[in-house]
């Protein structure tokens, strides 16, 4: 069980559960075609974003397996919404989670995308005792990719056209780590 204390501080960001003023931060970058291109979803219009934002405030504690955490992410320095952040559950007694996060494109490249994955990874490793933690992403994501391993990751399995997305067969690229691997690293 996750009841994490909020926020959560990183360096530069803050983490913290979601709220319904954030409707049009989320949309701003949730709206996006370069977003959503390697999503399961095309761009939200303002009431799908409205949808999933309902969710998302929902996602605040892992109680039991199977829910996520759903954490929105600020800029420390300007309180700005750039991001969300998500940490799975998968398996209690696998001790086994993933983490996902999507960023508004002006503010990629700048390291935010690893620095919240690493409070993601802290969040499984010390808050759930998780064994160990995995991140998915589309094969052509290269960028996805590369936050992953900056945030300590190791690529394992490279699925070759195995899910049909938007029409078209995609490969799945899966990286993980375990706890004792993570603890090493800091």
């Amino acid at each position: 069980m996750l009841k994490p204390h909020h926020p959560i501080r990183t360096q530069r960001l803050t983490l913290r559960p979601f709220t319904p003023a954030d409707l049009d931060p989320l949309h701003a970058f949730q709206s996006l075609p370069e977003v959503a291109r390697y999503l399961y979803w095309e761009p939200r219009d303002l009431e799908q974003v409205r949808q999933a934002l309902e969710t998302k405030i929902t996602q605040s504690a892992l109680l039991e397996e199977g829910q996520a955490l759903a954490l929105a992410v600020e800029l420390t320095a300007t309180g700005e919404l750039i991001g969300d952040a998500v940490l799975f559950w998968h398996s209690r007694l696998h001790r086994s989670g993933e983490i996902g996060y999507l960023f508004h494109p002006d503010h990629h490249g700048r390291g935010y995308a690893t620095e919240a994955a690493q409070a993601l990874l802290e969040l499984g490793f010390d808050g759930l005792d998780l064994h160990r933690i995995t991140g998915r992403l589309d094969g052509r994501n290269t960028a996805s990719a590369r936050v992953l391993e900056r945030a300590g990751m190791r690529r394992e399995a490279h699925l070759v056209e195995n899910e049909m997305v938007k029409g078209e067969w995609t490969d799945e690229v899966i990286y993980a780590i375990l706890q004792r691997e993570w603890r090493a690293r800091r």
